[in-house]
């Protein structure tokens, strides 16, 4: 994952919270069965520590996922209360496919090693 750099968002268009929005765009790259890139539009509310909040992410990846090439939206959430991750959210974008991915549906999950790697996985269908 390239780092990237937040945009913090106008206090005139956004209350100001404990928890203060930004935006960033973030640009990953996959590898195993889910391989590939993603542009990722990540937003974020986390505390002046930057240790609880949440955040919602819409990510477009290019890749292949077991084997099969395309394309397609997929938009995960959660929050986390410091060093731990709660109200977990991942599902692709109906409609989203393109190449031998057109169709796709489903869900899907992240997780978050010890080292800070992250490990996705999805749980789909394809049309036959």
């Amino acid at each position: 994952m390239e780092a990237f750099d937040p945009i913090a968002l106008d206090s005139d268009e956004f209350p100001q919270t404990a928890t203060p929005v930004a935006v960033a765009i973030m640009h990953k790259r996959f590898s195993g069965e889910v391989s590939g890139m993603a542009a990722t539009l990540f937003t974020y509310a986390l505390d002046s520590e930057g240790e609880k909040g949440g955040y919602v992410a819409m990510e477009a990846f290019r890749g292949s996922l077991h084997e099969r090439s395309g394309a397609f939206n997929f938009m995960h959430s959660a929050t986390t209360s410091g060093s731990d991750r709660a109200d977990e959210s991942l599902v692709i974008v109906p409609s989203s496919g393109t190449g031998a991915l057109a169709g796709i549906v489903g869900t899907g999950g992240i997780t978050v090693d010890a080292d800070g790697t992250h490990q996705i996985w999805f749980e789909y269908g394809l049309p036959s």
